[in-house]
């Protein structure tokens, strides 16, 4: 365009649009109504839909011209006149008269839903030429989308680690049993310095194994067979290698650690009581010198292993992580007094790992310390009650829940500390001198009120931890503060208690219902509103945080660098250093569906369409679902396969941000798609909100974000629905994954917001885009793809020369 750009602002309606005039009647088979035409096409098979014309008025009718306003693959035009090739074609007025019939033929080789829109432009004997629209569209159909297609119209509610070449072996705990020294006995040797099978003796070798057994050959000959065996069984056992196991320590010994070895009921591998395995810190594979650290088996339970290692594997001090090591300094010495002490903590950098180890340090250094544990959710107090009962006795811990809890969801180590009364088959509440013996106390905010209630003596709790401090409106805070932490005083009260908060005020708050209490700033948590409104949390541009009152954890031990970029420059200063363990966080760098070796992230563009059902308002989107258990079927059957390490579902996670999709999804798993109900552990693959995966992670998270018309993204903006328009949603759906990363979606839709359209920048210019065409320039001069966005559509019958006609009024802006 040369000059000024100019705006034009169309001011009509789709009803006028497609309004049959000049005595011209557009119809066609297909039509759905209000001057849709749908076509509903198998893969990669034309189907031809006829458009009839007929001239019912009483004088005759140019059409001059038939065209696409945006011209995509997907269809194609053909009549007989070759009007659509620009060639103009009389109708002849009449009813009764043939028809001039156009043909749309629609060819889809993806799974998707292509909307289109036909301009016709007409002109009558004495008048200005006029147009007349059809949007068409065309879907994808199979069993998939048939099976999950709207159950009702929707009607509105009113209302392999390499050996090292150097190696130390640290001996761990033997079975006492199982030594039984003599003097006698020979001294333990590896295979290699017994069986030198050096090319010098290898002609010997095979001449000894093709000669026939006799008295002279008999010891060699056997010797030769039994090292041989016992070679390939060295060889045969590395098959059951395992690449970043985790280990726990045993409930019942605490000296032992437990390993899950898939596979060794059945003995595949074979493991008796006293053997032993060699065991690697992923962590110091690069180093010249790697330690392997022998453990004895101690017993075999169905698919565990107890293991005896050296008190060095597993007694080792916190990481060296210098941000850990100053938040855990500061609390012991609560300089922070009488103000709280946060610990802000980015995704993955450890937050409930610091908030375990300052519980474990303040008891073991302060003796008279009594502790109060809290977190917003049975879930994340459970956890923490977990992680603690890994340092900490069960006589020095309690757990104490509501009395409307469920007993059978509390995991089985937590009940064993739980305030259950086995004989009356219900939760008590102990008296206060009961409680008064334990020197941690774990519980939910809310739950915490009834201690507050006993009136313990003041000063009894020295310190109060509240984990996950974010997600809790702050009365909810208060509950586990007021009457129960005694605040420090300079004349009064020296030795006043030490309250802690850890969370992250850039991932999602509390969640919240009504429209008034979110205005009025319930929807900011007691940590968010101190680290934005007090100075003390204040950051500085140049010295960053004062760590005498909070400490931003900077080590990120979870994402591959690719998917953490773009949350760490958005949301965290660019300070997240990169610590997640690269065999993990790799593993997915060579995988042969990647669009880019090495760039662990898929933004796949479907051009898909957002449906509701029967009177619920939540969306759903079935071509996105196509895509995700696409995508379900590469990850679990490409396992194990080109050097991708084997995944279980339980280690991919799957969000959206409406509920009718996550059921949607749930039922294609677990009930249609049948390959992948059949698999093992297949309901382990969690399906949920962002809300039901913040603060969880997985080794690969695919996301389905539904919207693919801007109709309503002015209602979602309102209300902080979505995806769109709400940055913390927006960050904590992206640092979930661990490996992998794929992303479903219409770009032209999420490139409305800034974040999102960071993100679709992103993937393109890393080549990690696929699917739908789309490119950068296009946000702002494509609108017209969307059936839904009218101005975008009367832009484009400008551009196509078709000028405005009475029903189309256009102001310069």
């Amino acid at each position: 365009m040369c000059g000024a750009v100019c705006n034009v602002l169309c001011v009509c309606s789709r009803l006028q649009m497609v309004r049959d005039q000049g005595g011209v009647r557009i119809w066609s088979d297909c039509d759905v109504g209000e001057g849709r035409i749908q076509a509903s096409v198998s893969l990669n098979e034309a189907k031809c839909v006829v458009v009839h014309i007929d001239n019912e008025g009483s004088e005759p009718v140019t059409l001059l011209r038939c065209e696409l306003l945006r011209r995509i693959k997907v269809f194609s035009l053909s009549d007989c006149q070759d009007v659509t090739k620009s060639k103009p074609h009389e109708l002849c007025a009449g009813r009764g008269r043939l028809s001039h019939e156009v043909e749309v033929t629609c060819h889809i080789s993806q799974a998707g839903f292509f909307p289109g829109t036909l301009v016709f432009e007409f002109q009558g004997c004495d008048s200005q030429p006029f147009h007349i629209v059809r949007f068409l569209t065309a879907r994808l159909v199979s069993d998939l989308v048939n099976e999950l297609k709207p159950s009702s119209p929707y009607r509105p509610h009113q209302l392999p680690i390499k050996p090292p070449v150097t190696e130390e072996v640290e001996e761990g705990v033997r079975v006492t049993s199982a030594f039984m020294p003599h003097t006698n006995l020979c001294p333990s040797a590896p295979l290699s310095s017994l069986f030198p099978l050096t090319l010098f003796r290898l002609p010997f070798y095979i001449a000894l194994l093709d000669s026939k057994l006799s008295f002279q050959n008999y010891p060699e000959r056997f010797s030769l067979l039994l090292h041989l065996e016992e070679m390939q069984m060295e060889t045969d056992i590395t098959k059951y290698n395992m690449t970043d196991a985790s280990m726990v320590r045993d409930p019942r010994n605490r000296e032992l650690l437990v390993l899950e070895v898939p596979g060794v009921a059945e003995n595949r591998p074979s493991v008796l009581r006293g053997d032993h395995l060699l065991v690697t810190r992923s962590a110091d594979r690069h180093l010249p010198v790697v330690t392997r650290y022998k453990g004895y088996v101690h017993s075999v339970e169905l698919e565990q292993l107890k293991l005896g290692f050296s008190h060095k594997l597993h007694d080792r001090a916190l990481e060296e992580n210098p941000e850990q090591f100053d938040a855990i300094r500061y609390i012991l010495s609560g300089l922070s007094r009488p103000a709280p002490y946060l610990i802000f903590g980015p995704p993955g950098t450890g937050k409930t790992v610091t908030i375990v180890e300052a519980i474990k340090q303040v008891v073991d250094h302060i003796p008279n310390a009594h502790i109060l544990a809290c977190a917003p959710s049975n879930s994340a107090t459970d956890l923490l009650c977990q992680r603690l009962l890994k340092h900490l006795d069960k006589q020095s811990l309690y757990r104490l829940n509501a009395f409307c809890r469920e007993w059978k969801h509390i995991p089985t180590d937590v009940q064993e500390c739980s305030n259950w009364d086995s004989a009356e088959q219900t939760f008590v509440y102990p008296t206060k001198d009961s409680l008064s013996n334990y020197r941690v106390i774990i519980t939910t905010l809310i739950t915490a009120g009834r201690l507050a209630s006993a009136r313990f003596p003041r000063g009894h709790f020295s310190h109060v931890f509240i984990d996950e401090a974010g997600h809790a409106v702050e009365p909810e805070c208060v509950i586990a503060v007021a009457g129960l932490l005694d605040p420090m005083d300079l004349e009064s009260n020296r030795d006043g208690g030490q309250l802690v908060l850890a969370g992250d005020p850039k991932q999602l708050g509390p969640i919240l219902r009504s429209p008034i209490a979110i205005e009025h700033g319930l929807d900011l948590s007691l940590l968010e509103r101190l680290m934005n409104k007090n100075s003390l949390y204040q950051r500085d541009p140049d010295s960053g945080y004062n760590k005498q009152f909070v400490t931003k954890l900077l080590r990120n031990y979870r994402s591959h660098r690719h998917i953490l970029k773009l949350p760490n420059e958005l949301f965290y200063n660019e300070e997240l250093q990169e610590y997640a363990n690269e065999i993990i966080s790799s593993s997915y760098c060579r995988w042969e569906h990647l669009i880019t070796p090495d760039f662990p992230i898929i933004f796949y563009g479907v051009s898909g369409k957002e449906e509701r059902e029967a009177n619920s308002p939540s969306f759903f989107n079935v071509e996105e679902i196509e895509v995700v258990l696409l995508y379900l079927h590469k990850l679990l059957t490409s396992q194990g396969k080109k050097g991708i390490a084997r995944i279980s579902p339980r280690e991919i996670g799957v969000i959206s941000p409406y509920r009718k999709q996550v059921e949607k999804i749930r039922r294609a798993i677990n009930g249609l798609d049948k390959q992948l109900k059949s698999m093992k552990d297949i309901k382990e693959l969690k399906v949920g909100s962002v809300e039901e995966f913040q603060g969880q992670e997985r080794k690969v998270i695919l996301i389905s974000t539904v919207r693919s018309s801007s109709e309503y993204l002015h209602v979602d903006q309102e209300f902080c629905l979505g995806f769109l328009k709400n940055p913390k949603r927006f960050n904590v759906a992206l640092t979930r994954a661990k490996s992998l990363l794929i992303v479903v979606g219409n770009p032209r839709i999420l490139n409305k917001d800034s974040n999102w359209n960071k993100f679709l920048s992103f993937c393109v210019n890393k080549c990690g885009y696929t699917g739908a065409d789309y490119a950068d320039d296009e946000a702002e001069d494509d609108e017209a793809e969307d059936d839904e966005a009218e101005d975008g559509l009367v832009d484009g019958l400008v551009s196509l020369n078709l000028g405005p006609t009475g029903n189309f009024q256009t102001i310069k802006k």
